[in-house]
C-alpha cells in the first residue's frame, strides 16, 4: 500500500504515515493530498485535522468539504519540536505555520528580533536552514542530521503538545464501524436556534460530541458547514436516528458521513 502525506520527507505527517504505509509519496498541500485520495491516486492518505494548541487545520476542513473522501482511521501523535540550524547565528526562523504559532511564547522570549516565516512544512523549515545559514528551522530533533545542531529541544509552549491525524481513503472505502465518527454538514439555512438544533439528536441519544467547527461556506457571509466528530460508530441505531434528524434539518443541504474509525496512538 502506498500513502500520500505533507513532504518533504522527515515532517510530522511523514512519520504519523510511516504507521500506515511503508511507502510514502508527497505533495505539498493538504488540498493536494485530498484530491489524489479522491482521484483514486492512492490508497490511503494522512492530513493533520487538529493540533492540542492551535486547533483545527483549517486546511484540512475545507478539503473535506469540497472533495469526496473517507476517514478510516485516526492517528494521535505528540509533537517534540527542536530549534534546528547550522549555528546559533540566524536571523529567520522558517516552519509550518502551525508549528510557528505552537512555539510563539518560546521564540517571542528567547528570539524576539527573529523574522518568522511561514513555509509549505516543517521539513520544508529545516530544508531552507540547511540552505541558508541566516535560517533555523523548527522540526523533529531527528532531522538535525550532521548539518544541522540542535539549538534547543521542547520548545513547543506546552509539553502536552499532540497532534491529530485523519487516514484518508476513496469514498466507496468508507466504514461504518469504529468508536468514533465524522460529519459534515452543510444545512444552506442561517436562522436563530440553527446550530443548538444540530447538536440536540446527539444529546437526545446521549452521543458525546468530540469536536464541532464551523468554516464559511463560501457562498456568502453567514452561511456555514459544520464539522462534527463524534463518540459513537454510524452502525449504532441511535447514530442513524440522530443523522436521519440531521438530514431532515439540512434539506436544502447536505450531509456527508466520513466514516466510522478507531484511533491509534503512535511515539516518536
Amino acid at each position: 500500500m502506498q500513502a500520500v502525506t505533507l513532504g518533504p520527507a522527515g515532517t510530522y505527517s511523514h512519520r504519523a504515515a510511516s504507521a500506515v504505509a511503508d511507502d510514502v509519496a508527497f505533495r505539498e498541500s493538504v488540498t493536494a493530498i485530498v484530491e489524489a485520495v479522491a482521484d483514486e491516486e492512492f490508497e490511503r492518505g494522512v492530513v493533520p485535522i487538529e493540533n492540542s494548541i492551535e486547533g483545527s487545520v483549517t486546511e484540512t476542513l475545507d478539503a473535506l468539504t469540497d472533495r469526496e473522501v473517507s476517514v478510516v482511521r485516526e492517528i494521535v501523535t505528540p509533537i517534540r519540536h527542536a530549534l534546528l540550524a547550522q549555528s546559533d547565528d540566524f536571523s529567520t526562523v522558517a516552519s509550518h505555520s502551525q508549528a510557528l504559532a505552537q512555539c510563539r511564547s518560546y521564540l517571542e522570549t528567547e528570539y524576539p528580533d527573529a523574522d518568522l516565516e511561514a513555509v509549505a512544512s516543517t521539513a520544508r523549515g529545516v530544508e531552507y536552514a540547511r540552505e541558508n545559514p541566516s535560517v533555523a528551522g523548527i522540526g523533529h530533533p531527528d532531522n538535525a542530521g550532521d548539518d544541522l545542531e540542535i539549538v534547543a529541544e521542547g520548545i513547543q509552549d506546552r509539553t502536552s503538545n499532540a497532534t491529530r491525524f485523519f487516514v484518508i481513503a476513496p469514498a466507496d472505502q468508507r466504514s461504518e464501524a469504529g468508536g468514533k465518527s465524522s460529519l459534515v454538514v452543510y444545512p444552506d439555512a442561517n436562522y436563530p436556534g440553527l446550530l443548538l438544533e444540530l447538536l440536540e439528536p446527539f444529546a437526545d441519544r446521549d452521543i458525546n460530541l468530540t469536536r464541532v467547527e464551523s468554516r464559511p461556506s463560501g457562498e456568502r457571509l453567514g452561511d456555514y458547514v459544520f464539522h462534527i466528530d463524534f463518540a459513537a460508530g454510524l452502525y449504532e441505531g441511535r447514530t442513524q436516528e440522530a443523522i436521519e434528524d440531521i438530514e431532515n434539518l439540512a434539506e436544502n443541504g447536505w450531509v456527508r458521513r466520513l466514516g466510522s474509525y478507531d484511533t491509534e496512538h503512535v511515539l516518536y
